[in-house]
């Protein structure tokens, strides 16, 4: 900007000079009547000499009136013309006149046009010489920074900033550039980094699911044996027996015992059978994805009945005493059944973990506008403790990724289920709100069909 000032002040100043340089010569000068007098004596020994007027008037540059009218005198006086008596023999015969001022003016005139063209054409060039300075020294460079930006925002940090002499962003381009390999520089941390927890997610994964095939196959004997000792109890109990009443209705009682508690464990093995598929299930989905990619994680709604939502609840009584304050209205509702039981094990697990109360669960129906802004029905569960809650100053926090509250500290956990819980919530079509009632409540909205 300095140097394109000094070169403004000095186009400016050269254009003042020119400007009283034409004053100058637009000055008028004073008649050189000495001069004149040589040509009246020259045109006089031309007259005398024999020649014609027209002759005189080449030769001398004037104009010779042997008999002048009034008329053409005034017309010369208006001009401010030099009128002079021409008299070659010693008597006046006539006048002889020059237009020195017309031809002064005409001649000023035409100085004036040659040096206007040319001031024109020379504040021409200098402006367009200005333009490009300014297009090359301040433009140029501002739509290479905003193409580099557009690179940089698009992820391409291979491209590089080119640094040119005497650019005026030259201190903020190279802090530009440095940014970008800082940041390639990092990108490549990170995808490295990425990279090791892939392999170190996938082999926990591999890992776990070896475990768990083995507690499946051992609840499946479990439930076999028990299914046959429940069949065998039931057809001894058929059969006729001589025993006496008293020792028969003893017998009966230990069968009867045996029955329920055979049921009993048959019951529990189902449970941790079906516990360990969703956990084969969710290890599937641990292998292509790392808790980064959480988000990546396919959710499949389709048309469910809602009454399976229940059996969710009674299916995680190990969470402790979880209390249906009534039943889910009937009706068809879109959800994921892995994702949806995956659900309500975090928010029922949450409970029992920090609360370790009671767990209250009640069903209601609603209306609220859905993210089109049109009116949708909701089944809305509601799932309460009887704990002291979460302070209110984290309850915006706590559905974030990798949040864990003050109350948090001393438990294992990764800050992930209540983030995953909205998540599959609003994949679902659905939705997750949190907050403080006589305990910490959680409240889900399942889209109605």
């Amino acid at each position: 900007m300095k140097k394109l000032l000094i070169l403004y002040v000095i186009i400016m100043l050269a254009a003042l000079v020119l400007l009283f340089k034409m004053s100058a010569e637009e000055t008028s000068s004073k008649r050189d009547m000495v001069a004149y007098n040589d040509r009246l004596h020259n045109a006089y020994d031309a007259y005398l000499a024999g020649h014609s007027a027209a002759e005189i008037e080449a030769q001398c540059g004037c104009i010779l009136l042997l008999e002048p009218n009034q008329a053409e005198l005034t017309r010369l006086y208006a001009e401010y013309a030099l009128v002079m008596d021409f008299a070659p023999e010693g008597e006046p015969i006539g006048k002889i006149a020059w237009r020195d001022v017309r031809e002064q003016n005409e001649a000023g005139k035409n100085s004036f046009r040659t040096t206007a063209l040319i001031f024109w054409g020379v504040m021409l060039v200098l402006g367009l010489a200005l333009l490009l300075a300014v297009d090359r020294y301040l433009l140029r460079p501002n739509r290479e920074m905003r193409a580099y930006a557009g690179e940089i925002a698009k992820g391409n940090l291979d491209v590089p900033l080119p640094i040119r002499r005497n650019n005026p962003f030259g201190n903020l381009t190279e802090s530009f550039d440095l940014m970008r390999e800082e940041l390639r520089a990092s990108k490549e941390r990170e995808a490295e980094a990425e990279k090791a927890k892939k392999e170190l997610v996938a082999e926990l994964a591999h890992d776990i699911k070896t475990p768990v095939a083995t507690i499946r196959a051992t609840c499946e004997v479990l439930e076999l044996r028990q299914q046959r000792r429940i069949d065998r109890l039931t057809a001894v109990d058929s059969e006729e027996t001589t025993d006496p009443d008293s020792l028969r209705r003893a017998a009966d009682d230990a069968r009867e015992a045996s029955v329920a508690e055979a049921r009993d464990v048959l019951e529990k093995a189902r449970t941790i059978g079906h516990k360990t598929e969703t956990i084969q299930q969710l290890m599937d989905n641990v292998f292509t994805a790392t808790l980064e990619e959480l988000d990546h994680i396919e959710v499949n709604p389709a048309e469910e009945n809602s009454t399976i939502i229940e059996e969710y609840f009674r299916n995680l009584r190990n969470y402790g005493n979880i209390i249906l304050e009534n039943e889910i209205p009937s009706c068809l509702v879109y959800m994921d059944r892995l994702r949806m039981e995956q659900v309500i094990d975090n928010v029922v697990g949450n409970s029992h973990k920090y609360a370790g109360t009671d767990i209250h669960v009640r069903f209601d129906e609603t209306v609220r506008k859905d993210r089109d802004g049109a009116g949708a029905s909701y089944i809305v569960i509601c799932i309460r403790d009887d704990g002291p809650g979460a302070p209110e100053e984290e309850l915006p926090l706590l559905m974030s990724k990798y949040y864990r509250g003050s109350t948090a500290k001393d438990k294992a956990g990764f800050g992930m289920g209540l983030y995953l819980v909205r998540s599959y919530m609003e994949k679902q079509g659905g939705g997750a709100e949190i907050y403080n009632d006589n305990g910490f409540v959680v409240t889900l909205y399942l889209r109605k069909v």
